[in-house]
């Protein structure tokens, strides 16, 4: 009961310091992009675009000039139709890097030019193997107003020796992502494609006020573990107008690992994702956790349509993890051809070491799903709470899911309660037995304000 109620207190603390009003509809703030007063292509530092040339120093030297345009009104780089190989290199604030069309950032497929980096702090070790990790072909740490963009430019990763070597077990330290921004802010990503990561796409990290718009991103079915974009212990993050097709979670939502993640206590939340066509072949295309010690909050999901995937949306805790995932809304979802349409379950994922605290339990509350349409689907929903803390006010209307399989078997139910309406087939007694959700400030915000919505415009 202690344990409950020092939860309760962490989570009502989070509501208090984030507000309960949050940006329900951050993607109706319009970023413009201004053009930079400096510019320099990426062959004036002698990088070639033969495929075959590495060209690290070359991006490292063209930023590390760039730099004294910062208080210049920033600078870009330019990089021409070409395939330009590389290693690890860091951005700089105040700078757009633009890819033009016919230009592809190709990633080294020698461990040796990317760098080994300390583990985040809010996971205390890599998140595949203990240790270090291998630092991300593109890095943003502590920026400010940074673009990366293009005329549908490319960043290919080169993944499948990554992949080789994760599955044989070969490497010394967690895999490398294609972009990670770490305490960053005003950060865009836009009109490019993301190819083959090592592991995961994108991943802001401890950032704010980030718009990732009009980007695809692909990485085989078969490649292990492969994530598309991942807000992690961040704020004010807007994802729309994207194709993300990965192996495993298209979009996942993050904000720690256990004692590591409840310590550095900086949770994700205000999060706006519409527009988007997902596809993931062995996760899930929306996935919330299993790593979410800091919490999640304040997430509002529309305009979603799901492809040939796994599973359609997940929430994914278990004991020792602490956290919260509170206040989210999902409306306007279109699924074909998916596994397993909703699950939410506490019995998910590992921890970093013998240190978390097992009675560190995680609060499941206040989840609106509506406005549903699915075909081919073979399960409706798998929901699990933890006994000692279930899984409450989980609230789904208007859902119309056609199944190939018996109805009777749709849905499983344990440890949890919440309300149903017009869910076809019909949902567990657990959730029709329980009264009217009382939606938050939130989930009345953006019914009230409908799909139109009411953004004033910013820019970056």
């Amino acid at each position: 009961m202690l344990v409950a109620l020092l939860l309760l207190l962490s989570l009502s603390r989070a509501i208090e310091a984030g507000g309960e009003e949050s940006d329900a509809r951050l993607c109706d703030s319009k970023v413009v992009l201004e053009p930079r007063p400096h510019s320099v292509s990426i062959t004036e530092f002698g990088a070639v675009g033969d495929g075959k040339t590495l060209n690290t120093i070359a991006f490292q030297n063209a930023i590390f000039y760039l730099k004294s345009f910062a208080d210049k009104g920033g600078a870009q780089l330019y990089v021409p139709p070409g395939r330009w190989l590389t290693g690890s290199f860091n951005l700089t604030n105040h700078l757009t890097l633009f890819l033009e069309k016919g230009a592809v950032v190709v990633g080294s497929q020698d461990p040796a030019h990317w760098g080994v980096v300390e583990p985040l702090p809010s996971y205390g070790r890599g998140i595949e193997l203990p240790g270090g990790r291998y630092q991300s072909l593109i890095n943003g740490y502590m920026l400010e107003d940074v673009v990366i963009t293009g005329d549908d430019g490319v960043i290919d990763g080169q993944g499948s020796a990554w992949w080789g070597w994760f599955t044989d077990k070969s490497l010394n330290y967690s895999r490398p992502h294609l972009v990670e921004f770490i305490s960053s802010q005003s950060v865009v990503v836009s009109n490019l494609t993301f190819l083959n990561a090592p592991a995961y796409s994108i991943h802001p990290v401890y950032c704010s006020d980030v718009h990732i718009q009009n980007i695809t991103v692909y990485s085989p079915p078969e490649s292990p573990f492969t994530v598309g974009i991942a807000p992690d212990s961040s704020h004010k993050v807007c994802i729309e107008d994207s194709s993300v097709r990965t192996g495993y979670d298209s979009i996942a939502l993050k904000s720690g690992w256990d004692e590591y993640g409840i310590s550095y206590g900086i949770p994700t939340s205000n999060l706006h994702i519409r527009r988007v066509h997902l596809e993931s072949s062995t996760g899930s295309t929306i996935a919330f956790g299993s790593e979410m010690s800091g919490g999640i909050s304040h997430v509002h999901i529309e305009e979603v349509q799901v492809y040939h995937s796994f599973t359609g949306v997940d929430f994914r805790t278990t004991r020792g993890r602490g956290g919260y995932i509170t206040d989210i809304s999902i409306t306007d979802l279109n699924m074909e051809e998916v596994h397993l349409a909703f699950r939410a379950t506490g019995q998910w994922g590992t921890h970093p070491d013998d240190k978390f605290d097992p009675l560190a339990l995680p609060v499941i509350s206040r989840i609106s799903i509506r406005d549903v349409a699915g075909r081919n689907i073979s399960v409706a929903g798998e929901l699990g709470g933890i006994m000692e803390s279930p899984f409450t006010f989980l609230c789904l209307s208007n859902i119309t899911l056609s199944l190939d399989s018996a109805p009777s078997h749709s849905w499983t139910c344990s440890d949890v309660s919440g309300y149903s309406s017009s869910v076809s087939p019909e949902p567990c007694t657990e959730l029709q037995a329980g009264k009217p959700c009382v939606e938050s400030s939130l989930l009345r915000s953006i019914y009230d304000q409908g799909s139109t919505g009411t953004g004033e415009a910013a820019g970056m």
